[in-house]
């Protein structure tokens, strides 16, 4: 052991005295892992408050690097080493950097077969910095060992080219080294391809999505591992140790590099608080994180958006950026690679554009600034020559040199608005030119209102892409709705798609539905303002002006009516109908809130809300055929849905007087909200448990079934037939919260004999149908028998742990209460936080404020729900004194935000 004798001293570190470590390492006044621990103690401390205090990130990260060379010289001469072994930093290590939490990534080196007290050595030096508490991943390899690695490993090789000697033998290093470069293991175009391949695997785990709400800073596209990967290749290829060797070698220009130094910089300082936030090296920007990170980056709430949504927009766009150097410089290095040895084909498309060996460029370098146009035309004729594989970096930067040309003058010139026209005409590729011109920033540009939105979130469960990313995905899913696997998905979209007047209006639609997002104020309203100067600029006829800017204001609607109102309600179908006027705008707005509930969020649609669409869609296609001054007469509907079920009743052998026996106990709205086919399932039920058993020991009927083809087929019903008591409502979704089972739709009658009729319709954690399987059935049946024998003094409250995404968002209950001139009932919309038994718990708010509860519709977006009650008074009138209203209003937000604190 020699560590007074073989001081650290590459670079003076000013926050570790290595002469005092030395000294009390020789004092043996304590013991030596203790001496090592108090530096690494004392150093991340320091380390992590120069942070918080603002101190240039990238000298942190290098300054860590080299502490811990500094420790690792030091733990290595603890032991005494034979020659021809050597101690190897590789990796992001090997790199000189590191993060709080990264692994420090070793390779032991040995020339050849280690000796017996060589691995004791090994194994006591791998263990002491273990109970250091460093993150170490470590391998003991010879250099005949790695190149038989390297050769069948990519990440291997890469790893090995940025590997550096820490202490020890480095004749050994040196040899690999040399082998290395003489064996060409790896030939540049095979790295090459090999490292593209492996970009694209990661891009694709993380679903290609560098605009989720919780990005990995590391993984994701425009991530750190884009700039790595550009990196790796380009010092591969041009066999250099770091890019700045690169620079006065045509490889990037002076911009770029500064893209790439700065975009590098602001990832290391969000990924180094998050390292010291999490305590561990997470890579994920969890929602967790976001909040506290914008404070500590000093961020603060303005009027139109929370701290934490501007942080991320200025990542979002930092990535997006990263996106788009890593796109020009690896088609860079691929041109140099993979085509220096070829005949390049060159292929004339006009006096502009030519191709070379399938991909696009300008057939000389003035060619944008000659004519601006081509700034738009590149992308139509990318659209409609799908030969083309994609753009030749060369043009790449004239595309984001001359992009400056994009200008007012040039958004009116009627050249350039038709060019856009057209290629929102395209037969194909429109999606995937729509991304490109965001990509190199053009679409933002030519449409400045887009620019506004683009790298823009919303800080939810429900949003989780950005805005921008979104409104392109709204467009991707319109163009899908023509593929044939559409057919089976979106049956209803793809008819629609193929008769559609023109298509391209729905896609402007869908351009500027979120358009205004971010500015306050209702965004369906502000949107058209900016969706008509659009049409406007590029001559629309006065008609498609209408349809689009209508498409615009009413993107939402079709979506709440189908999930809040109660569309079995023929006056609810005939009012939906009146604002569509026609099946054109029928149709527009299907294919539009389709595209747009699928680009929200994947785990929206589902077999429940695609049910609740076609059923309204149907709905309001037979008002428009009947005629809008010809709405469904409630007796009309009443006498024939009775007339079905009485049929079908018959069939089944029942006997006519007990039918009506059964039905003269229920009101009329029964008959008018339930179908032919549930109202038999009832009856028959109900018949056969007043014949067949005594109600006084089980008068309790439970029965469940997936929904046939029609209404609610995409749903599990649950329904229940008990006594009429207060708590029945509570109890009933306790018990399905119990068993997982979400609750969005809910249908309650009490019968003139006392008896409660209450249909759940249900979908499982997976927000499907429950599958046939009689257990799980059962235990329904079970457990809801269960809870509702309590029913008496029924006092359970759901206890299930709050999900960890939910509690990040406080979110204040809100209520509002309000009754049409004419309804039986009152309407009482509830927004709050999303929790578990969050229904049972307003359902005993109904009780406490003597509520009768008639209907509910259920909606959970993300973190919170939006759910709609038709309630009245005990005598069941409706509550119409204003005053009384927002009294119980305020109440019901008290309840709950009280309940909400104390979970």
């Amino acid at each position: 052991m020699q560590p007074l004798s073989i001081p650290y001293f590459e670079r003076p570190l000013f926050f570790f005295d290595q002469s005092r470590f030395r000294r009390d390492l020789n004092s043996g006044i304590k013991p030596t892992l203790e001496i090592f621990k108090d530096a690494v103690g004392a150093a991340e401390h320091q380390m992590a408050e120069r942070f918080r205090e603002g101190e240039d990130v990238v000298t942190l990260v290098h300054e860590r690097a080299l502490f811990v060379d500094c420790l690792l010289h030091y733990a290595w001469h603890q032991f005494e080493w034979r020659k021809g072994i050597g101690l190897m930093a590789v990796g992001g290590y090997g790199r000189s950097e590191l993060h709080p939490h990264s692994d420090i990534d070793l390779l032991i080196l040995t020339s050849g077969r280690a000796a017996v007290d060589t691995i004791d050595n090994i194994e006591r030096l791998v263990a002491f910095l273990w109970d250091l508490g460093l993150d170490i991943g470590h391998s003991v390899r010879s250099i005949e060992d790695c190149l038989d690695l390297a050769a069948k490993d990519i990440t291997v090789a890469t790893n090995l080219t940025e590997s550096r000697t820490i202490v020890g033998d480095s004749t050994v290093s040196e040899q690999l080294t040399a082998l290395m470069d003489s064996k060409k293991l790896w030939p540049t175009t095979d790295f090459f391809k090999a490292k593209l391949a492996e970009q694209k695997e990661r891009h694709s785990n993380q679903q290609a999505a560098e605009y989720i709400l919780e990005p990995n800073i590391k993984n994701s596209p425009g991530g750190l591992r884009d700039i790595q990967t550009i990196a790796w290749v380009a010092k591969y290829f041009f066999q250099v140790r770091t890019l700045k060797q690169l620079q006065g070698k045509a490889f990037f220009t002076e911009e770029e590099f500064a893209i790439l130094q700065s975009g590098e910089t602001f990832l290391w300082r969000v990924r180094y608080g998050l390292h010291l936030l999490a305590g561990r090296a997470e890579e994920r920007l969890l929602f967790d994180y976001q909040r506290e990170l914008a404070k500590q980056f000093g961020y603060v709430d303005s009027d139109t958006q929370l701290a934490v949504e501007q942080f991320m927009h200025n990542y979002y766009r930092t990535v997006m950026a990263l996106q788009e150097l890593n796109d020009v410089l690896l088609q860079y290095l691929g041109e140099a690679i993979l085509q220096r040895d070829g005949n390049q084909v060159v292929t004339p498309l006009n006096e502009r554009f030519q191709l070379r060996d399938g991909t696009i460029e300008v057939t000389q370098a003035q060619v944008f600034n000659e004519q601006p146009s081509a700034l738009l035309e590149i992308f139509v004729l990318m659209a409609n020559h799908p030969e083309i594989t994609g753009v030749r970096a060369s043009t790449i930067r004239l595309i984001r040199e001359h992009r400056h040309l994009i200008d007012d003058q040039f958004r009116t010139d009627e050249k350039n608005t038709q060019l856009f026209i057209q290629l929102l005409r395209s037969p194909r590729g429109l999606s995937t030119q729509l991304s490109r011109m965001t990509r190199y920033r053009i679409l933002g540009r030519y449409l400045p209102e887009f620019g506004k939105v683009t790298g823009q979130m919303q800080h939810d469960l429900f949003h989780i892409y950005t805005v921008d990313a979104h409104t392109l995905q709204v467009v991707r899913n319109m163009r899908s709705f023509r593929s044939p696997e559409a057919r089976e998905k979106f049956p209803i979209a793809a008819d629609i798609l193929e008769r559609l007047r023109q298509p391209e209006l729905l896609y402007i639609a869908g351009l500027y539905h979120d358009i205004a997002k971010g500015r306050g104020g209702d965004h369906s309203k502000l949107g058209i303002v900016d969706a008509a100067e659009f049409c406007q600029r590029h001559q629309l006829p006065a008609r498609d002006r209408r349809l689009v800017c209508w498409l615009v204001e009413k993107h939402l609607l079709m979506s709440q009516v189908s999930q809040k109102q109660d569309i079995s309600d023929p006056e609810v179908v005939h009012a939906f109908a009146r604002e569509m006027g026609d099946r054109e705008h029928l149709d527009y707005l299907y294919a539009l809130t389709v595209a747009d509930i699928n680009a929200t969020n994947p785990e929206l649609w589902n077999s429940w809300r695609a049910s609740l669409m076609r059923q309204l869609y149907q709905a309001t296609q037979h008002a428009l055929r009947r005629g809008l001054e010809n709405p469904i007469d409630r007796e009309e509907i009443i006498e024939e849905t009775r007339s079905l079920a009485l049929d079908k009743l018959k069939t089944m052998g029942l006997p006519g007087t007990s039918v009506k026996n059964i039905w003269a106990q229920m009101g009329e709205d029964y008959f008018v909200r339930e179908t032919a086919d549930n109202i038999t399932w009832h009856t028959s039920a109900i018949h056969e448990l007043h014949s067949n058993i005594d109600t006084a020991q089980n008068d309790t009927l439970v029965l469940t079934r997936n929904s046939g083809p029609g209404e609610h087929d995409g749903a599990t019903q649950v329904f229940v037939y008990t006594p009429d008591r207060a708590n029945v409502f509570a109890a009933a979704v306790t018990g399905l919260d119990m068993l997982n089972l979400s609750v969005h739709d809910a249908r309650l009658y009490n019968s003139a004999s006392g008896y409660t009729l209450d249909t759940f319709y249900v979908l499982d954690e997976a927000g499907q149908p429950l599958l046939d399987e009689p257990q799980r059935l059962a235990q329904i049946r079970d457990t809801l028998r269960q809870e509702l024998a309590l029913v008496e003094d029924y006092s359970k409250v759901i206890q299930r742990r709050t999900p960890r995404r939910l509690k990040m968002f406080e979110l204040k209950s809100r209520a509002h209460l309000s009754t049409e001139p004419g309804d039986h009932y009152s309407t009482l919309e509830i927004t709050s936080a999303d929790r578990p038994g969050l229904l049972a718990r307003i359902a005993r708010i109904f009780i406490t404020h003597n509520l009768c509860l008639h209907n509910a519709k259920i909606s959970t977006l993300g973190e919170r729900v939006e759910d709609t009650f038709h309630i009245t008074d005990a005598e069941g009138a409706p509550l119409d004194n204003s005053e009384v209203n927002r009294t119980l209003e305020k109440a019901i937000c008290l309840e709950l935000n009280n309940q909400d604190e104390q979970t």
